[in-house]
């Protein structure tokens, strides 16, 4: 695998960023050796996402990247859960979607479509690998998201002066806008999936995963829930584990092969 950093200047978030690449070397020169289908096809990228107070770094194997000749995009989303925030620089979400997106389509020439663009994400991550591919579904084909932090609940039903003791009101306010609109609103992706359907557009393929020790196994389930009861083909797993780069692994080792294969 090749290893890039690269600084570029953001409109969205009005300063520079950087961002990790990791790509595929030729077939020939790789460890270990690429599959021969998987080369013939072209190369498929995929956008990984951190987790709250987490940064850029690449938490899926490079010898799966390498066997499936597959691209790693990972940039860093802050705390911004991966969406428009209210003030200026802190559009996360367009970032991610269409920013990141159209530079590594024109520098790189990848990600040209959905059927070439994946988003992966766990726990802050998860929710916004779920909610960049309901909103953007004409660019990320897939979406997988470990360890969901599905809260679009719970900050509806904030009010001034809350806080858990990790975030208060004006995080969640400035991260979500007004707590009281929020289910309504594209923050949900609940209501992106609704929308969707309305409109008779396609939805993105979808893999969800939540270990049952997990403090976020409920939402999760929730979620799992919504999409059978709208009728939203989907791939949805529990299995032993907590909120942790263990269970994390696992999730990579049994989807990417499902994903990219």
């Amino acid at each position: 695998m090749a290893s890039l950093t690269i600084r570029i200047f953001s409109n969205c978030l009005r300063r520079y960023v950087s961002f990790q690449m990791f790509l595929p070397n030729d077939p020939r020169y790789d460890a270990p050796p690429m599959e021969e289908k998987y080369a013939k096809r072209g190369m498929k990228t995929l956008f990984l996402l951190h987790g709250y107070t987490g940064d850029a770094w690449n938490w899926v194997s490079e010898e799966l990247a390498s066997k499936y000749n597959f691209a790693i995009v990972v940039p860093s989303g802050e705390n911004g859960f991966w969406i428009d925030g209210l003030s200026t620089g802190h559009q996360y979400g367009t970032f991610l979607e269409k920013e990141l997106v159209e530079y590594v389509r024109k520098t790189f020439g990848l990600a040209k479509g959905p059927e070439d663009t994946y988003v992966m994400g766990f726990s802050m991550g998860g929710f916004g690998a779920l909610h960049a591919a309901l909103h953007s579904p004409e660019t990320f084909g897939k979406a997988a998201a470990w360890s969901s932090a599905l809260i679009q609940h719970e900050v509806a039903r904030m009010t001034p002066g809350y806080d858990n003791g990790m975030c208060n009101y004006e995080y969640y306010r400035e991260c979500f806008g007004e707590p009281s609109k929020v289910l309504e609103s594209d923050n949900n992706p609940e209501a992106l999936v609704k929308k969707l359907k309305v409109e008779g557009r396609k939805l993105p393929e979808i893999f969800m995963a939540c270990g049952t020790e997990d403090f976020l196994i409920e939402p999760n389930r929730a979620m799992h829930r919504f999409l059978e009861e709208q009728g939203v083909e989907h791939t949805y797993w529990e299995d032993a584990g907590i909120h942790d780069l263990v269970f994390w692994t696992k999730c990579v080792e049994k989807f990417v092969p499902v994903m990219f294969g």
